[in-house]
């Protein structure tokens, strides 16, 4: 449902109903995660996905039986063998969906979206599966803890939810826990299905050079909240950078210690200029960052783990380092380059190979519910 807040929020505010669904779990190839979330109002107007359009006509259907009857339901979609053209996943994967009508007066949803909306972190926590009345039901988890809405359950269930639901929070996850009825962690006949909003990604872009110009482009492309550092005010301009969400004027490896990062930011270093290089990438390696990528040639590369070496950098930390940055795509101008930093930024993050998917037996989708396609298809199976 958070995967559409900006549009559901204005739906709220113009005080229309809706139903929406949302993929709850996925098994094998599955075009979309959990969390993703198609949601139809009354007049039929449709936003968002839950498959990129294999079974969305099967699922639109569903939400108009919902707005209309009023019921949450659950419901299964996988590979049809018998008709090419029944409702099934081409791809030979299965989703869960969750179906809710949702009334523009509900206040847990509506505040829930109109804060994801914001940017602030949030986490919904609703009942996947469950005993009757409590399907669909719903909490909105902040990260101090505090929550909207409930269960419907006894007390200790919506502290048990609010804990496992806080948890994801920390890690901007989104995913399913399964808690008992009484409210107790043992796996039992409660499932729910945790979305979490959290800020975007940092990407720090380091080098307001012609290449940075073009994977600022790339990055917000991919979502991130993007920003170039340079210590030249000439080059750290909004007329260069118009896309940039910030642009800052300072020695990169001073910027990089007094700024915040976490185990989600992208660090590319595009300078290849050793006394710009050197600080900036020995406090670059001992951060707990996502992706540490430098530019340069391979001389550059082999002079600069030098630099790195006669400075402390243990082996260890310069084995983090993604240098010369980018997978060889043959790439040449500068949205080129920016295409393949941006590739290996994706194969770092989802555990790709970076080889190509012809004549591969490579899994196509990575990271399904913390597992990649091959094994879950192999769990489907058994």
């Amino acid at each position: 449902m958070l995967d559409v807040a900006a549009q559901l929020n204005r739906w709220f505010e113009e005080g229309r109903d809706f139903a929406v669904a949302t993929v709850v779990t996925v098994g094998g190839s599955a075009p979309r995660g959990p969390g993703a979330a198609l949601a139809v109002d009354r007049q039929g107007t449709a936003i968002g996905s839950v498959s990129g359009g294999c079974v969305e006509g099967a699922v639109y259907d569903l939400c108009v039986q919902a707005l209309q009857d009023g019921r949450t339901v659950r419901e299964q979609f996988g590979y049809s063998d018998d008709d090419a053209f029944a409702v099934g996943l081409t791809c030979g994967g299965v989703i869960d969906v969750l179906i809710t009508p949702v009334r523009a007066d509900a206040p847990v949803f509506r505040a829930a979206v109109s804060a994801a909306d914001r940017g602030e972190t949030t986490a919904l926590a609703r009942v996947a599966r469950g005993p009757d009345g409590l399907l669909g039901r719903a909490l909105l988890v902040r990260p101090d803890g505090s929550y909207e809405g409930g269960l419907g359950g006894p007390p200790e269930l919506d502290r048990t939810a609010v804990a496992e639901a806080r948890a994801m929070l920390d890690t901007g996850r989104t995913g399913t826990v399964e808690i008992a009825e009484d409210g107790s962690r043992c796996p039992g006949g409660v499932t729910l299905i945790v979305e979490s909003k959290v800020p975007p990604p940092r990407m720090i872009v380091f080098g307001a050079v012609d290449f940075a110009t073009a994977l600022v482009r790339a990055g917000k492309f991919l979502g991130y909240h993007v920003t170039v550092c340079d210590a030249r005010p000439v080059f750290a301009t909004r007329v260069r950078f118009p896309d940039a969400d910030d642009l800052v004027v300072d020695w990169p490896h001073r910027y990089l210690r007094r700024t915040a990062t976490d185990e989600r930011t992208v660090l590319c270093v595009l300078t290849h200029d050793a006394k710009f290089d050197v600080p900036l990438l020995e406090t670059a390696l001992r951060l707990p960052v996502a992706f540490v990528g430098a530019m340069g040639s391979r001389r550059t590369h082999e002079d600069r783990n030098r630099r790195l070496r006669d400075v402390g950098v243990t082996e260890g930390e310069l084995a983090r380092l993604r240098s010369p940055i980018g997978l060889d795509l043959g790439a040449r101008t500068p949205e080129e380059t920016a295409l393949s930093i941006a590739a290996e930024i994706i194969a770092a993050r989802r555990g790709g190979t970076g080889v190509p998917l012809t004549g591969s037996d490579t899994p196509i989708h990575h990271d399904v519910d913390g597992r990649d396609e091959a094994e879950g298809r192999s769990r489907a199976a058994a």
